[in-house]
């Protein structure tokens, strides 16, 4: 399958994912709150008990008066009570600093932004985006942010959807613009693909990213170079990188079945040696940027096939033959504030 149609298929499913989400908010939220308004979205906990210690942050997608808002659980207590933050994203990726919001509005004519929160989940920023949210990510210290969204027009792109990566510091100040005017250089070689892509940042601090390219029939994982201005092949075949939190190893997806039809799942690969493992026992089909829980373990999120627009976050230890298990119910787009 080509490197287009691996783009298209890939946005197909994200597009179906957050329209569905979507179109549920605007046609069912009204209902929901008036037949469950004297219900708890779900066993409830003060703010301030969860926003001082490591925790994860997330999406809520429980069918109630909260769905879309941006929840906390303690780290040691991904199960319990989850503290809701009034704040409604698409995508969330947070640190102690604060957190990165895209949202979605859907109203005569759709418009997309990426709002910008303190550590008190007060708007601190925000900016137009130019298509809809996919992925957001923060540096290690909170002062960059990355957001990637699907777009159309581009002329190389004679259907569907492109992607437009963007790097800037948070709360406004230096932007880097669109990562696909970086300098690409594929296995030693300056090359300069109209068909590329860039989508699915991960950063190893305020230098230097990881994410996907894709041009010609081939995806890669590169290095990204702030000051350079550079893209750099580090391997093949990887897809929505997540970089360790000890930095040594970074995971991603990767196509099982090439050439046929696309079926996902989770690779780990060694950055001093570029050993790769696939978790060969681990989730199938998984449409999402994987998240790590720790140095061993890592989450992501599926959709429940019998629910539309609820999804949960599921955990898998980072080696061949570890089964997931469901970490967080009614979850998605899960950041770990350590």
């Amino acid at each position: 399958m080509s490197s287009r149609a691996r783009v298209l298929a890939f946005v197909a499913v994200v597009v179906a994912i957050a329209v569905a989400a979507t179109t549920y908010v605007v046609t069912e939220r009204r209902e929901v709150r008036a037949e469950r308004a004297a219900e708890p979205a779900a066993e409830q906990a003060p703010i301030t008990e969860v926003t001082d210690g490591p925790r994860i942050v997330f999406r809520h997608t429980g069918l109630d008066s909260e769905y879309g808002v941006v929840a906390v659980v303690p780290l040691d207590d991904p199960g319990g009570p989850r503290a809701f933050t009034g704040v409604t994203c698409d995508r969330v990726a947070a640190r102690a600093e604060g957190a990165s919001c895209l949202v979605s509005d859907l109203g005569v004519a759709a418009s997309y932004e990426g709002v910008e929160l303190d550590a008190d989940w007060q708007q601190v920023d925000s900016v137009d985006l130019p298509g809809i949210p996919s992925r957001t990510r923060l540096s290690p210290d909170g002062t960059l942010a990355a957001t990637t969204v699907f777009v159309a027009g581009h002329s190389y792109m004679s259907t569907g959807f492109s992607t437009a990566t963007e790097v800037h510091e948070f709360g406004g100040g230096e932007r880097w613009g669109n990562l696909e005017k970086f300098q690409l250089v594929i296995d030693g070689r300056e090359v300069n693909p109209v068909d590329r892509n860039v989508w699915g940042v991960t950063f190893v601090d305020d230098e230097t990213f990881y994410a996907t390219v894709a041009t010609g029939d081939r995806t890669w994982l590169v290095e990204g170079d702030l000051t350079e201005r550079t893209l750099t092949s580090v391997s093949p075949d990887a897809e929505c990188p997540a970089l360790s939190p000890d930095g040594t190893r970074v995971a991603f997806k990767v196509d099982v079945d090439p050439g046929r039809r696309i079926v996902w799942q989770v690779a780990v690969q060694d950055l001093a040696t570029g050993d790769r493992t696939l978790l060969e026992a681990g989730p199938r089909g998984i449409d999402d940027q994987v998240e790590w829980l720790d140095d061993d373990t890592l989450i992501y999120g599926l959709p429940r096939a019998d629910e539309p627009g609820v999804t949960d976050t599921w955990a898998v230890d980072t080696t061949p033959e570890a089964t997931p298990r469901l970490l967080i119910e009614q979850a998605w787009s899960a950041t770990v504030v350590r």
